[in-house]
């Protein structure tokens, strides 16, 4: 097994943080105070959100090179705004959804599990952003998709379904807010046959597509990524469409119209992965003539300033004139007395990636301002672990084929490996982040700054990502908010416990040792986890960690039997057998059947199906999926 590399700290992550001089600093707990419309009249804007699944800003050619031409686009960055560094804060739908739609932080409220297993309340005195809207007057239209990780209130929407629309207001003068969506670039679209390559033309020639270096130059890719190009012009077309409804209404000038990705691309290793391909969207706001007032920037422009999905409720409460709740943890990027010196001056936006359908790791990641600095938390889970439903792509499934078959280059390989804890890219020199360079002794500084600036924002927002989702659902979930709140002292220990992940061994050993002796359940968790990424240097703890296979705490028993079978200490197929049939949890149950599929898929150790008997596994959907994939059936 490959180790993660470390690097050494001194201190604690507190005292490691250096704040970044003033004009690169940005308090994200800052709350925008309340402004009232600046309309004269008392009438107030339109809002529509154009969301399209499934797409980062690498295939617009407004916003990179190798893109196609979007001309209906493009019309609204001429008639509006471009911005260049727009951000989902989760690469993937109900995590970024449930964003949208909260303006605030999921590793905050619960909702950061992508698919829900539980659906979490509304944080105490937060409601859905349209609902606000309603109140105010808008008349609130959804088209279609929702999946939120979030229990819906009954007075966000007068209308959801897949035919609402603006029209259906009776009085045409009321103001409206409508969102919608564009399903045809979903991921789903790219589980196609072989044949498709014989049977369908592609506008793009696929032989002079440009391939981003972390795959393999094949004919599928290639066709691959060019029936996917074609999938962005249709979202132009449907972008036209939608502009060309309100021109006909007469409506485009009384409306803001705001394009964007759902969350970022849905080529291999973007969807569900922190990296710049599954975080970094497009972002163009098309600015009306009859309320062009409540923007104090010149249309045309693009901006450099960072804005994420926690901004977009906020933005369009302010553009509505109407407070921004205390719970919503973002800051409006457009209207009144929102300058573009202070704009350009945003450089932060934070990224996190954890349960993906049946496929679990924890993942954060900072990006400021051309740094972006990616914390794994397990990161002896290859970034390649099975997930069903994205080994559908036929693209995806042949990369994985190439790595058994090594045909692939260092960067290719990378994703089917063991990750470092810590990295560290210029996503400017390198935007698809192959070149880590945590380890450099030049760029120390800013790797300790980013470090520590992304830990405080973690503890800040009490992360949840640090209780198990086991945890979570039987003790957490009927307030996640006020769980974190009355956790952060537990929830910053474990963080520190993570710290000693970036030690040298010799400097962790004793705290570390310590722990999985004496910590409760929730550190001892964490502390095997830590031993895990050391590999074979924390062998010295063997036996303190052997005591704990029939610890009482099932999942302090899991990453046992993870770190023992990492090191190759004891095969781990009968004891996860053993942990599996006894469970009553499916979660538990789940949680253990990612680490029984990882030993299968990444490890030496023989794996023979009819050797398990999995006699009483407490099942859900996400359980089904592992059984089924173990069992050749998925």
């Amino acid at each position: 097994m490959k180790r993660p590399k470390k690097i050494a700290i001194s201190l604690c992550f507190a005292l490691l943080f250096i704040p970044f001089a003033p004009q690169y600093a940005l308090n994200l707990s800052q709350k925008p105070s309340s402004i009232s419309s600046t309309s004269t009249s008392g009438e107030k804007p339109n809002i529509v959100f154009l969301i399209s699944e499934d797409n980062s800003k690498h295939y617009m050619k407004l916003f990179d090179s190798n893109g196609v031409d979007t001309p209906h686009i493009q019309n609204m960055a001429q008639n509006g705004l471009v911005f260049n560094h727009a951000f989902s804060n989760s690469p993937v739908c109900s995590v970024a959804r449930s964003t949208l739609i909260t303006g605030a932080y999921t590793i905050r409220t619960g909702m950061h599990l992508h698919r829900k297993i539980a659906l979490a309340p509304m944080p105490e005195g937060l409601e859905m952003f349209p609902a606000y809207l309603r109140k105010a007057g808008y008349f609130t239209t959804n088209n279609f998709k929702k999946d939120y990780n979030a229990v819906e209130g009954e007075d966000v929407w007068d209308l959801s379904a897949n035919d609402a629309t603006w029209k259906k207001r009776e009085d045409p003068k009321q103001p409206f807010f409508h969102q919608e969506t564009f399903t045809e670039s979903h991921e789903s679209r790219l589980h196609f046959e072989r044949a498709l390559m014989e049977e369908y033309s592609t506008k793009d020639d696929p032989n002079h597509v440009v391939l981003p270096p972390i795959y393999p130059d094949t004919p599928l890719f290639r066709f691959t990524m060019a029936y996917h190009r074609d999938k962005i012009r249709s979202i132009d077309e449907w972008v036209g469409q939608k502009i060309q409804e309100l021109e006909k209404e007469g409506l485009l000038e009384d409306t803001f119209v705001f394009y964007f990705g759902d969350h970022g691309g849905v080529l291999p290793g973007s969807k569900g992965y922190v990296y710049e391909t599954g975080l970094h969207v497009p972002l163009v706001v098309r600015i009306p003539e009859n309320w062009k007032h409540l923007v104090n920037v010149e249309k045309g422009n693009r901006l450099n300033g960072f804005v994420s999905f926690i901004d977009f409720a906020p933005t369009a409460l302010h553009l509505a004139g109407l407070a921004i709740p205390e719970q919503m943890d973002g800051k409006p990027f457009l209207g009144p007395k929102i300058e573009l010196h202070e704009l350009e001056t945003r450089d932060e936006t934070l990224g996190h990636a954890d349960r993906f359908d049946e496929k679990y790791e924890m993942v954060r990641s900072l990006r400021k301002g051309k740094w972006k600095y990616i914390r794994s938390f397990q990161p002896y889970y290859p970034d390649g672990l099975q997930n069903n439903y994205r080994y559908k792509m036929l693209a995806f499934e042949e990369w994985r084929t190439y790595s058994k078959d090594q045909k692939l280059d260092e960067i290719q390989q990378s994703f089917f490996q063991a990750k470092p804890v810590e990295r560290l890219y210029d996503v400017e020199r390198d935007p698809y982040e192959t070149k880590d360079l945590s380890q450099e002794t030049g760029h120390r500084d800013v790797l300790e700054k980013m470090r520590g600036r992304l830990f405080e924002i973690l503890l800040e927002n009490n992360d949840l990502g640090f209780i198990p989702e086991n945890v979570l659902v039987s003790e957490a979930i009927g307030n996640p908010v006020e769980y974190g709140k009355s956790n952060h002292d537990q929830i910053n220990k474990v963080m520190e416990i993570n710290q000693l992940a970036i030690l040298p061994f010799k400097e962790a050993a004793d705290q570390l040792g310590e722990t999985i002796e004496n910590g409760n359940h929730l550190e001892k968790y964490w502390a095997l986890s830590v031993a895990s990424c050391f590999g074979q240097e924390a062998l010295v703890l063997k036996e303190e960690i052997e005591n704990l296979l029939d610890h009482p705490d099932h999942m302090v028993q899991l990453k046992a039997i993870e770190f023992l079978g990492l090191t190759q200490s004891m095969n781990p197929f009968p004891a996860l057998e053993k942990l599996i049939n006894k469970t009553q949890d499916p979660v538990e149950a789940l949680i253990a059947l990612n680490t029984l599929v990882y030993f299968k898929d990444h490890s030496d150790y023989p794996f023979i199906l009819e050797d398990l008997a999995f006699t009483s596994v407490p099942l859900n959907e996400e359980v089904k999926r592992r059984l089924a994939y173990l069992k050749g059936e998925w």
